[in-house]
């Protein structure tokens, strides 16, 4: 089969192949925050315009489309459907088992306030997942987590898709930054340092901005130690860790630390008065029920078990040994088809498409190795923990179809050319790139949904229009991690794993218009940050730079 070439501009005119790409993204954000639909067609309605656009504006090969549109649906399922089912069974496990009113009752034992609560669980714990292993278990976990305590669904769902922010520039144990370095050539040392001289004073504000989005600026401030607290010992591991020790384990340590901050600190202080939410005023001794050691270990061990399984699953040795098990298959059709080609790479590259059927790999299996060995130790039976599995499996599978169609959506963006009209389309803003070149991550990230697809999309393109402007490529490349980590909580999938963990199916639109202000403002800031290092602060950029 002969090679197909990416065309820039399909339709002869910038402008109108920048709109005609934007039309199945366009579309599928309309439906979901204008017309309410429900994300599973809102999805399929989607797909259908970008195979659409694919065929008939850039006039890509229908078998490409074909094998575009398979590439995605095979990840969809091995990297985010099996991980987000593997949490949310582990969740269901500790409902049915009666041990979520043990964890209830254990963080109440550190501190009843609400407000605090959503900073141990959304924000420190959130970050530990986010840095073992990413996907959709930080948000899925966390929200069930919270919702079982007795927080409100919908502004669960919104806190969870905020805190997913900060950690995800290093998730996966730093997938995001190897990606980046691979695709754009540069050191993995200065791309992390440099991120890490970025994230850490959003990561310093963002335990304000969470409690904010629960109650008044007047709450808020009264627990101003806290956040205080949480945010800085959170950034500063960041900041120390991704500068001075390594790319991978940068998340773990920043939220274990500030998990372990917060523990402490909340022993000696507490806000008077405690908040609780009106319609649970009353209910505050329940909350402090006293538990043994035993008792909280042993509730609290199904989400110990998620985190030493997906810790496990990202060590260098055990991920070498799982990868012996790995299939590889290069997509019929598609496989090295399709060229990229000036500007978006320098020279021109042969796309690879390789199905991976890594089960083992996944890190929903490990979420769901920790599901079944979390269920005998919480005193189910293998069948009837089976059973919840099951029922797990079948009360998703609306979500499942719209997480598959919305990562085949990205592909086929990715595959025609589309991702990159759009990207192109913001590098005509000349001194004030470093703000739109942020927001190309953000856009990247709301598209394919995750820190590394977004790096692999645009980094080095980030790299190409900052040689050309004379600005920083390690830092534009690092723009673009940055910023991409705000368009995390508007992806399309993050939305819907948030809606799923917080029981409220059917209101992706109404969470979608909720975060995407949040979501807005903080990418600016990043890009403010990053404009002060590309005029007044050059040599907050890391340049040969070294781990210790």
């Amino acid at each position: 089969m002969q090679t197909w070439t990416q065309t820039y501009d399909p339709l002869s005119n910038v402008t109108l192949s920048t709109i005609a790409s934007a039309v199945p993204i366009t579309l599928l954000f309309y439906l979901l925050a204008i017309r309410k639909t429900a994300a599973h067609l809102a999805a399929v309605y989607a797909l259908l315009a970008s195979v659409l656009v694919a065929l008939f504006v850039f006039k890509m090969p229908p078998q490409m489309v074909a094998g575009a549109t398979a590439h995605g649906a095979v990840y969809a399922i091995v990297w985010i459907a099996w991980v987000l089912i593997g949490a949310v069974f582990v969740y269901d496990l500790t409902v049915e088992s009666g041990h979520f009113e043990t964890i209830k009752g254990s963080i109440g034992a550190l501190t009843d306030d609400r407000r605090l609560q959503l900073l141990l669980i959304a924000f420190a714990f959130g970050a530990v997942l986010e840095g073992a292993g990413g996907g959709g278990a930080p948000v899925a976990v966390t929200a069930s987590m919270m919702i079982g305590l007795g927080f409100r669904p919908f502004e669960t769902a919104v806190v969870c898709l905020m805190a997913n922010t900060a950690p995800v520039a290093w998730g996966g144990m730093g997938n995001p930054v190897r990606a980046l370095t691979a695709v754009t050539g540069l050191p993995e040392a200065d791309l992390s340092a440099t991120m890490g001289r970025i994230l850490p004073p959003i990561a310093a504000i963002l335990p304000f901005w969470l409690v904010r989005t629960q109650v008044g600026w007047r709450d808020t401030f009264k627990v101003w130690p806290g956040c205080l607290v949480a945010g800085l010992s959170f950034g500063g591991i960041q900041f120390v860790w991704s500068n001075y020790v390594d790319a991978s384990l940068v998340d773990i340590a920043s939220g274990m630390g500030a998990l372990l901050m917060c523990a402490v600190f909340f022993k000696f202080w507490r806000p008077v008065p405690v908040f609780r939410f009106p319609e649970e005023r009353g209910k505050a001794e329940e909350a402090r029920k006293h538990y043994s050691p035993g008792q909280v270990f042993h509730a609290w061990s199904p989400f110990l078990l998620i985190a030493v399984f997906v810790v496990l699953w990202g060590l260098p040795f055990v991920k070498k040994e799982i990868a012996k098990t790995s299939i590889k298959v290069p997509v019929p059709g598609l496989h090295l088809m399709v060229v990229r080609t000036a500007p978006v790479v320098p020279a021109d590259v042969h796309e690879p498409a390789v199905f991976g059927f890594d089960w083992l790999a996944s890190v929903g299996t490990a979420t769901f190795l920790a599901g079944l060995f979390a269920g005998p130790i919480l005193g189910l039976s293998l069948g009837r923990t089976l059973r919840v599995f099951r029922h797990t499996c079948f009360r998703m599978r609306y979500s499942f179809l719209a997480i598959l169609c919305m990562i085949c959506l990205a592909y086929v963006t990715r595959y025609c050319g589309m991702d990159a009209v759009m990207g192109l389309a913001m590098t005509h803003t000349g001194v004030f790139y470093p703000i739109f070149g942020t927001f190309i991550g953000w856009l990247g990230v709301a598209l394919s949904g995750t820190d590394a697809g977004s790096n692999a999309l645009f980094g080095n393109l980030q790299v190409v229009t900052a040689n050309k402007l004379g600005l920083s490529p390690v830092l534009m490349a690092a723009a673009n991690s940055t910023g991409g980590v705000m368009g995390k909580m508007v992806g399309a999938q993050s939305l819907i794993v948030a809606c799923v963990a917080a029981g409220i199916e059917g209101k992706e639109g109404d969470l979608f218009r909720a975060v995407f202000k949040h979501g807005l403002v903080l990418a600016l800031l990043i890009g403010l940050i990053v404009t002060l290092y590309a005029y007044v602060l050059p040599q907050a950029v890391a340049t040969n730079h070294h781990f210790w």
